[in-house]
């Protein structure tokens, strides 16, 4: 007879009840997590979160209030529910997961961590964590009314880096408002800003700090007194955006002033945001035009490929509002115009707007061609979808728990049901890749540079920390002197930040050992030096090591039977685009489980590429697909 808690078995349900499980993520996931864990009967969490409660938040964050604005995530997130279940050990952190405390001892303490982030970086640096600490991981995400769960278990399946990740297009809304920390964000920031000053306005696009936000102050104390504040007679008189812009009739300079300086001495006094991160650099404009050079020489190379510098993009911000307004004057004074990256002015506006706001937050700035590229449509969160992968994530959970982990399973949540009408879509998890350079047991990346023009700052931000996302690397050369090249520890190498790498004799075939210890993670990196890049690409990852042969091809019809993982992963490409084909054969194979194959066509056509036979064979089988 079997003995049961609620739903549960007791033995499992006695097992919730005293095992510890880590929440990454207090924000959409994370609430309709929270509230599932505690109502399942998980007594022990720890949950953290760095970022704060925004209005923006409380259409689909359900654990949150208005009077809760500019609050901790984590902290309400605790108490909201504990109401569901007073009995419940929730501690909160308002913190950021990559700081150095939460380290590989942190993660052993728990038996289970759930992943309900929004960012590319902390995604990378958890699934390490996980890894090094040996600690199964349920990874997740939502897109509009898609969503995804998968587990990630060290030697069993793919960790969350084996596979190369589309580019992210979707970020918080505080994130773009208070703390960029990526190009992306403030493009995003950027576009918005368009619709504020000439386009449709729209509420959830706001891109200037509160004046009223609760979280000026960060004491407990002041916020209710200032969320209460705000609703009285003698306060702020709010106006939109467009309606002060109007008032100053679109004055560059104003805008300048306000956007780019006022606005962020307004930032800069949330003291609490600037504690564990790099605090932005207001611009003036009468400062920047009395220090700033002329630029009147001209810089080689196509227009729009070109990097301007700071005076370069103030100048070109006031060429582009100066234009916009002369459009919205032709138009009239009710006419809205429609931001289109094929418009040169609007164009400009973006370009010029998010590289200032780059500037101000210590990121490098990009060319308007880079601009034009990443900007993108932002896709709206929805509630609903959360609650979903919420839930999908504490069934899997207790699939674990259960010592089960063989059935758990990558599950798809798609926005119109697949052949068979299911929206949920289970896949069987992939075993891990053998090219992964996070998982695999020796991790391997040969990078392709020109070592006479690459500095080591390049290498360190740009290629370590932003391509292979780590966070503290030390790198030594293996010339057999042990050369330290870059050193995590504040000072120690920084004279070598400007210097070529070939001035540390690091030539073609150099070996660097690079090891970041937050992370337990060592990467070996071979250098391939080249002249031959395209213009404007600092580097390029090959991933196959320049002293390794090519591994034989595959016979024909061995093909049916690869899965990733195995012969397919393991032939190396010095082509992202042949990678991008070829990898996601297996989803052709198990497109009874998955709805991928039609966009994988759609890369064949157009790239005008003839797909290998096995590829045809298989999609034969489903006669609804069209070549």
């Amino acid at each position: 007879m079997v003995h049961l808690v609620g739903s549960l078995r007791k033995e499992l349900a006695d097992s919730l009840s005293t095992c510890s499980v880590l929440v990454v993520g207090a924000g959409g996931i994370g609430c309709e997590l929270l509230k599932n864990l505690v109502l399942t009967g998980f007594k022990n969490i720890e949950v953290i979160d760095l970022d704060t409660i925004d209005v923006s938040n409380l259409n689909r964050q359900f654990l949150f209030q208005k009077k809760h604005v500019g609050k901790s995530k984590a902290q309400v997130a605790k108490e909201s529910a504990l109401q569901f279940c007073p009995s419940a050990n929730i501690t909160a952190y308002h913190d950021s997961i990559m700081n150095p405390d939460y380290n590989v001892e942190y993660f052993r303490k728990f038996i289970l961590v759930m992943n309900a982030l929004d960012n590319r970086a902390a995604r990378n640096h958890v699934n390490r964590m996980c890894l090094a600490a040996d600690i199964p991981l349920i990874e997740s995400g939502t897109a509009g009314y898609l969503g995804q769960v998968t587990v990630i278990k060290k030697g069993m399946t793919e960790c969350y880096e084996c596979q190369p990740k589309p580019t992210q297009k979707t970020f918080p809304g505080c994130t773009i408002r208070n703390t960029p920390s990526e190009p992306i964000h403030c493009i995003v920031w950027a576009k918005y800003l368009f619709n504020q000053l000439f386009g449709e306005e729209d509420a959830d696009q706001e891109v200037s700090p509160d004046t009223a936000d609760p979280e000026l102050a960060w004491n407990p104390e002041d916020t209710a007194a200032r969320a209460t504040a705000s609703e009285k007679d003698g306060d702020i008189k709010r106006i939109s955006t467009k309606e002060w812009a109007r008032s100053t009739g679109y004055d560059p300079v104003k805008l300048f002033n306000k956007l780019f300086k006022d606005d962020i001495m307004y930032l800069l006094t949330m003291d609490k945001l600037w504690k564990k991160r790099k605090a932005p650099t207001p611009l003036d404009w009468q400062h920047l035009e009395n220090t700033c050079p002329q630029e009147d020489s001209p810089v080689s190379g196509l227009k729009d490929q070109q990097v301007l510098g700071l005076w370069g993009y103030c100048q070109l911000f006031q060429h582009s509002v100066e234009t916009l307004r002369s459009q919205i004057q032709e138009k009239g004074e009710s006419a809205e115009l429609v931001w289109d990256k094929d418009d040169p002015p609007a164009m400009d506006f973006v370009t010029a707007a998010a590289n200032l706001r780059m500037h101000i937050f210590s990121m490098n700035m990009k060319s308007r061609f880079d601009v034009k590229s990443m900007a993108g449509n932002i896709i709206p969160a929805i509630a609903t979808t959360n609650a979903v992968i919420a839930g999908l994530i504490v069934l899997e959970g207790l699939k674990i728990l259960s010592g089960e982990i063989e059935s758990c399973r990558s599950i798809f949540l798609n926005k119109c049901p697949n052949l068979r009408k299911k929206l949920l879509v289970p896949c069987i998890l992939d075993p891990p890749s053998a090219n992964c350079y996070v998982c695999a047991s020796k991790p391997e990346v040969t990078v392709k540079l020109n070592v006479h023009k690459t500095v080591v700052l390049t290498l360190q931000d740009r290629i370590l920390k932003e391509r292979f996302g780590m966070v503290a690397p030390d790198v030594q050369i293996e010339d057999g002197k042990g050369t330290i090249l870059i050193s995590s520890e504040e000072g120690e190498t920084e004279a070598n930040n400007n210097k070529f790498l070939s001035d540390f004799g690091i030539r073609n075939g150099s070996r660097l050992q690079v090891d970041d210890f937050l992370q337990d993670y060592t990467l070996l990196v071979n250098v391939l030096h080249t002249e031959e890049l395209e213009r404007d690409v600092e580097f390029e990852v090959v991933g196959e090591a320049p002293d390794k042969a090519p591994p034989p091809q595959s016979k024909p019809e061995e093909v049916n039977s690869i899965t990733n993982g195995n012969k397919d992963s393991s032939q190396p490409s010095t082509s992202s685009k042949v990678f991008l084909l070829i990898k996601p054969k297996k989803w052709v194979l198990n497109y009874k489980r998955k709805r991928y194959c039609v966009c994988l066509i759609y890369v064949f056509k157009n790239r005008k590429i003839k797909p290998p036979a096995s590829f045809v064979k298989e999609v034969k089988i489903y006669p609804k697909l069209r070549m």
